[in-house]
């Protein structure tokens, strides 16, 4: 009998703890830079009609992005010159790029929706 209840207080405590690591990955996946892009890739597919080549392209810069404001510019003082200039120049990448796989409609569009 006390074999047995120690291998059901066992059990419990092993469902227990792999549930609750479970649901930490599941926090720590949305600030993953590929997540976010995927989100915003969705929206942008929905919003614009976006093909399959104009989705894998946006992606990538997309996540390119990501990568360089978590690296570079988030959690950083963005009062600094030296953050300015290089949010400049990640923001005219992605512009640059956005603007380089959309169709002018698309990226008139997207100028639109991005403004508000």
């Amino acid at each position: 009998m006390k074999n047995l209840l120690t291998i059901f207080a066992f059990a419990f405590v092993m469902l227990f703890g792999v549930q609750s690591s479970f649901a930490q990955e599941l926090n720590q996946d949305q600030d993953r830079p590929e997540v976010i892009a995927k989100t915003q890739v969705a929206k942008l597919t929905q919003e614009l009609g976006l093909t399959g080549d104009q989705s894998r392209t946006i992606y990538r810069a997309l996540v390119a992005k990501e990568v360089n404001y978590k690296k570079h510019i988030n959690g950083n003082d963005l009062n600094d010159a030296k953050i300015i200039s290089l949010k400049k120049e990640y923001d005219d990448n992605f512009n640059a790029s956005m603007k380089k796989n959309l169709t002018p409609d698309q990226y008139s569009t997207w100028l639109k929706s991005k403004q508000q």
